[in-house]
């Protein structure tokens, strides 16, 4: 269906058109109605497909009939539409977007989120927006600081509500729910529609209507999805590999945590791999340039972990890794969506090792699929002596080691191996020795005795 076919206002509908949309997709055919409706619903459909507009744009097209009938003075008190996602990134992304959808209408939209500056966010707050997205924490922070006020919220959208659930900010929304004072409607939308969010929706929503696309839990058709196995200790020299041969160019890795994020990106370096870093320990302003970073092509790859797995959007991200299988099996189908985006095509690969057969098991059953475990030439193991693999520094397991390698793996090793040479044949600085001498008086001493 194409995007003139629903009947946008102009103002709307010029705005989507620039930014290149032509047709509508499947989830934004069944929800813009219901929600023009002014129906609760309750949405699921695979990450990367039209959400956020789904949503938006029916929201934005109600707030233009409202600001129609109100004065300057109404439009900069009133918060008339609140939007809650779990992460910065998401947040960050759905702003973006709202703000595009309403570039040539009166609409202010803001945004708020941790690790935001609070002044400047306070600022804004106090100007008046019709639009808010904000993650749940930050803005309970501004409703007990007065920065905001939600009575007159008229639409709340949950964004990414399974998220939500999975991180506990189920006491910070029904906090939020109490500070809107009158009749509002409901949107819940979520990559996945598990039994919680069924939960929740029962909680909040009053009379829901269901919108479901695709099968429960599936991931896109347009993702290429590879499972190699390989030993724990070599998953590292695997994934340089993979990038190296293939020359891959843009990258998303998900490591399972902060400290294994520093690690890779600091030894894929080292392989001359450009990498740059996204995880909770690092500021918003570090995370925002790494982000632009890997967007423009500075770096090769972003190595991150689950805080980027939902709200990060990236144009044509050809490449996913899970360098570490996530712990919740949910998480599998957001991370590989931020690839084959929108209908276009994507390879997401998981590198796997026995410790992780456990996680792989989950995924499988909660998508329906069973994954060929792809052994790379040059990295076959015995799956019962991986716990007992140690590394063996000495030359000749050194060389034995590098016999075994392909080229790529030979060049990389050798290259080690002559830098460490190059490190241990470096002459030392040449230190001068201090000779104590006499004191100048028994020196003096000393030649008189030998003149008489």
């Amino acid at each position: 269906m194409s995007v003139d076919a629903i009947g946008l206002p102009a103002e709307l509908l010029k705005a989507v058109k620039a930014c290149g949309y032509k047709n509508l997709t499947p989830i934004q055919q069944k929800s813009i109605p219901e929600i023009r409706k002014g129906s609760d619903i309750i949405a699921s459909a695979q990450t990367g497909t039209g959400k956020t507009a789904a949503f938006s744009l029916p929201l934005l097209e109600l707030l233009l009939s409202l600001n129609q009938g109100q004065n300057d003075l109404q439009k900069n008190t009133k918060l008339k539409a609140l939007i809650l996602t779990p992460t910065r990134e998401l947040a960050r992304q759905v702003y973006e977007n709202v703000k595009n959808y309403s570039q040539f209408t009166n609409i202010k939209s803001a945004v708020v989120y941790g690790g935001g500056a609070m002044p400047s966010q306070t600022k804004i707050l106090q100007q008046g927006v019709d639009v808010l997205v904000a993650t749940p924490g930050r803005l309970l922070e501004h409703l007990a600081l007065n920065h905001v006020n939600l009575a007159q919220v008229k639409y709340l959208v949950l964004d990414e509500a399974d998220r939500m659930l999975d991180m506990g900010f189920m006491t910070d929304i029904e906090k939020i729910l109490l500070s809107i004072k009158h009749k509002y409607q409901t949107v819940l939308f979520s990559a996945t529609f598990s039994e919680k969010v069924k939960l929740l929706a029962n909680k909040f929503l009053k009379t829901p209507k269901t919108i479901e696309i695709s099968k429960q839990n599936s991931t896109s058709g347009k993702v290429k999805q590879q499972v190699y196995w390989v030993s724990e200790a070599r998953k590292r020299e695997l994934l340089s590999e993979l990038i190296g041969v293939n020359n891959w160019q843009q990258v998303l890795v998900f490591a399972g945590t902060k400290e294994s994020a520093n690690v890779l990106a600091k030894e894929l370096k080292l392989d001359g791999i450009k990498a740059a870093l996204c995880h909770g320990d690092k500021s918003q302003g570090a995370r925002n340039k790494a982000l632009d970073d890997f967007r423009e092509g500075k770096v090769r790859v972003l190595v991150a972990t689950d805080v980027a797995a939902r709200g990060l959007d990236i144009e044509d991200l050809p490449y996913v890794v899970n360098f570490h299988l996530p712990f919740l099996a949910e998480d599998y189908v957001h991370r590989i969506g931020r690839t084959g985006r929108a209908g276009k095509n994507g390879t997401a690969v998981s590198l796997v090792s026995p410790k992780d057969v456990k996680f792989l098991e989950n995924i499988e059953a909660l998508i329906e699929r069973k994954f060929e475990r792809i052994v790379l030439p040059g990295y076959e193991f015995d799956a019962q002596q991986e716990p007992l693999v140690k590394k063996n520094n000495n030359q000749n397991s050194n060389n034995e080691e590098l016999n075994n390698k392909n080229r790529y793996q030979r060049t990389l090793a050798k290259n080690q191996l002559l830098a460490k040479k190059a490190a241990s044949n470096e002459k030392p600085k040449k230190t001068k020795v201090k000779v104590k001498s006499k004191p100048k008086n028994k020196v003096a001493k000393a030649n008189k005795k030998r003149k008489k």
